[in-house]
């Protein structure tokens, strides 16, 4: 029996394909995220690190930016968790029923992708403001949502649902209701049905949603300033921190912020997708 040789096999490997032009693709491919994500991100780093290391780290450290940066990233994930339970819901129902203003419904959720953040920002201010339409109606109750870290929360919550919804809906539609019917015909209960039958094909889109929810509100700016108050260490997000030390011409501050940023999200999404993997292999196995 004859052995191919390295050449031999590079040469079959390129007749099986069944698009031609690997090399010229690989190389746009790497060309653009090259000129798009890798080397303005390199420029990044390169720019916090010209700060020095004292200061790096007198940055990191100081009080403000870590409130800034835990409200950020821990608005942001409860965001993301709250989009991920209602998200899914609203694909459910949208796939599942009929009902008068389904259509409308259905245009509805993408319209936090159509808003300018601007102007989500300034609708969320004039309806959970002291002096807004819900907001007057929950101040003599004692509760506050405008100007406070609720009302960050609830900005995430508006940009991110749309990201959980669209990547869950397709999935959702593909599921045979069949699939349900048999498994109550052989006994499941609806709890062993939910968890054997939907859970496993809607999780992973779930878990994408969810990603791409946390991603979009972490970095999120225009839709939170309005209603967020921007009180320092209470209601001041990350992102403004860093348009701060651009207006004041610290440029070297404002790229270590954002570094901050990039390594604590790169940090965050690699565990979620780690996780992610985990949880399929178990549902896998049940």
């Amino acid at each position: 029996m004859s052995i191919a040789s390295p050449a031999n096999h590079g040469s079959a490997w390129r007749e099986r394909s069944i698009v031609p032009g690997f090399g010229i693709s690989f190389g746009i491919i790497v060309t653009a995220l090259s000129l798009i994500v890798l080397i303005p991100l390199a420029a990044l780093v390169l720019k916090a690190a010209s700060a020095g290391p004292a200061d790096i780290w007198a940055l990191a450290s100081s009080p403000r930016v870590l409130g800034a940066l835990r409200l950020s990233f821990g608005a942001a994930l409860l965001a993301a968790f709250v989009n991920l339970v209602f998200g899914v819901l609203i694909a459910w129902v949208l796939v599942r029923y009929e009902f008068p203003g389904k259509r409308f419904i259905d245009a509805a959720v993408d319209l936090p992708f159509a808003l300018p953040t601007a102007v989500a920002g300034i609708a969320l201010a004039a309806i959970y403001a002291p002096n807004g339409w819900i907001g007057s109606l929950l101040a003599p109750l004692g509760i506050k949502i405008g100007y406070t870290p609720a009302g960050v929360l609830m900005a995430l919550i508006f940009i991110g649902l749309p990201f959980v919804v669209r990547t869950v809906q397709p999935v959702l539609a593909e599921m045979e209701a069949e699939l349900e019917e048999a498994a109550a015909l052989l006994g499941a209960s609806r709890w062993r049905t939910v968890w054997s039958v939907i859970v496993p094909p809607v999780l992973p889109a779930a878990m994408t949603g969810f990603v791409l929810a946390f991603a979009r509100a972490v970095g999120e700016y225009g839709s939170v300033i309005f209603i967020a108050g921007n009180v320092p260490m209470v209601s001041e997000i990350a992102p403004l921190l860093i348009v701060i030390r651009l207006e004041q011409f610290d440029y070297a501050g404002a790229a270590v912020i954002g570094v901050l940023m990039l390594v604590l999200s790169f940090i965050i999404i690699l565990a979620l997708n780690l996780f992610q993997g985990a949880l399929r292999r178990r549902l896998g196995h049940v």
